[in-house]
């Protein structure tokens, strides 16, 4: 079932918030030319639905290419349970 704009707009704006958490937490600084090219902002609700689908696949790929290469990840095994 597609998205709703305004799950859309609302994941838009929890993406956004992601970004500056990781930016403060961290001081990680995303290359979001992409996105800001865009021009569009979880605020901006009289852009289109299109316009949005858009926006969130270009903050999440700033985000997670930004997140650091496989040898800046812990590396340390966790084994997996069922809590």
């Amino acid at each position: 079932m597609p998205m709703k704009k305004q799950e859309l707009i609302h994941l838009h704006g929890l993406l956004a918030e992601v970004r500056d958490q990781c930016e403060e937490w961290h001081g990680a600084e995303f290359d979001m030319t992409e996105y800001e090219t865009l021009g569009v902002r979880p605020t901006s609700i009289h852009r289109s639905k299109t316009d949005h689908k858009d926006a969130v696949f270009r903050l999440a790929g700033g985000i997670t290419t930004g997140v650091g290469t496989e040898s800046d990840r812990e590396t340390e095994a966790v084994a997996p349970s069922a809590d």
